[in-house]
């Protein structure tokens, strides 16, 4: 039902927009005061708004992978031209209520049609770019950390963590290409990836057989090991949201095939040794998709109520809930992603009150947790005020 309400909405402010251009046109190109014009326009409109939903509903083609990307960038810049058109209607409101008695000159000049037209353009554009550009940009993110536990023989290890690959229409291979040199530049002991390595369509994945021998190249001392997250099931996305039911969201045996061909081990409310036997990994079923239609998984208490607390646990589960409660289980560090660090404004707003760590470091009791913000994104192709990430973590034992 959300995605519907969702969809609505769209339609709504889409709306609002299509009638603040023609009302704008119609004032500084008297050509556009023609019925026969304002079709054009309106017809254009569609086309660009209808790729969003073509690239979800089509089936798979070249066609389909198209109409998807388009949608991608079209939902990004849709949403920055709706924000700067209210913003410029609030502030011509407020202008109004102010000039009751017409007192402003600028509000009875044309050239304030201009100079507004051209404001929300540039800035809509300037967002739009700005957003594509830097989110195939990829950075490494460092961090340092001391637990109060020994590990025999091991005085410290680099865990670096890498999520929301989001493999498919936005991210490239050579997004990954990147990402996997920025892993190994950083000579890893031990390699987690938290979740969304696909964008729900397997089909949507550029030479997957390239991709399995690209992963088999990243080189760490203690192994690769992954989670699930929400996208990793075979689901129909409009914007990046699934307009299909979770009891239908199952996942594509080819996504399990791939990460077998590429030598990482998916861990699913299970629990492994690493580095002999003073280092538990525990890796849990996502608690949103399962991947078997349901959202059913073990409690961490459960998963962690027969390993020896004097020992190091680390949790990988692909969204950081619960922390505090992840923390009581005895474990010492927790690492996520799924957030995207809100990816582009205004989202970068909401995400911090919506998340107890949305993005970064954060100790909750004993207890790390470390939230990446991503590699790769859903829906709109952009990353603003946010960056594509790779995280080494140093962790030190005492």
């Amino acid at each position: 039902m959300l995605v519907w309400f969702m969809l609505f909405v769209y339609i709504l402010l889409g709306v609002y927009i299509l009638w603040r251009l023609i009302h704008w046109l119609k004032k500084v190109i008297p050509f556009f005061k023609h019925k026969r014009m304002q079709a054009v326009i309106i017809t254009i409109y569609i086309c660009f708004a209808m790729t969003l939903i073509l690239g979800g509903l089509l089936p798979s083609s070249g066609f389909q992978r198209l109409m998807m990307k388009i949608g991608n960038v079209w939902l990004g810049t849709f949403i920055y031209i709706f924000m700067d058109i209210l913003i410029v209607d609030i502030i011509a409101l407020v202008l109004k209520l102010i000039n009751k008695k017409k007192e402003l000159p600028m509000m009875k000049r044309l050239w304030r049609y201009y100079v507004t037209g051209i404001v929300v353009l540039a800035s809509s554009v300037a967002f739009s770019v700005v957003g594509l550009v830097h989110a195939k940009h990829t950075k490494l993110q460092t961090y340092d950390i001391t637990i109060d536990k020994k590990v025999q023989g091991i005085d410290s290890m680099n865990i670096v963590l890498v999520a929301d690959l989001h493999m498919g229409y936005n991210t490239r291979y050579k997004d990954m290409e990147k990402m996997v040199s920025l892993i190994n530049e950083s000579s890893p002991d031990l390699v987690v990836i938290a979740g969304d390595i696909f964008d729900n369509n397997y089909e949507a994945i550029e030479h997957p057989e390239r991709l399995t021998e690209l992963f088999r190249t990243i080189e760490s001392k203690y192994g690769v090991y992954a989670v699930y997250g929400n996208h990793d099931v075979a689901e129909t996305l409009i914007g990046g949201f699934s307009i299909s039911s979770k009891r239908y969201a199952f996942r594509d045996e080819r996504m399990n095939q791939f990460l077998a061909d590429s030598n990482i081990t998916v861990l699913e409310d299970e629990v492994v040794n690493i580095a002999g036997e003073d280092i538990y990994l525990v890796g849990r079923i996502d608690g949103e998709k399962a991947g078997d239609g349901t959202s059913n998984r073990k409690t961490l208490q459960e998963l962690t109520q027969n390993l020896d607390k004097s020992k190091v646990i680390i949790d990988m589960e692909h969204e950081p809930m619960d922390l505090k409660g992840v923390s009581e289980c005895g474990t010492d560090l927790m690492l996520s992603g799924h957030t995207h660090a809100g990816q582009f404004f205004p989202l970068t707003v909401v995400q911090p009150f919506a998340w107890e760590n949305y993005w970064g470091i954060k100790k909750v009791g004993s207890m790390y947790s470390v939230v990446t913000s991503g590699v790769g994104v859903y829906g709109p192709d952009m990353r603003v005020m946010t960056d594509s990430e790779v995280v080494s973590i140093t962790v030190h034992f005492q």
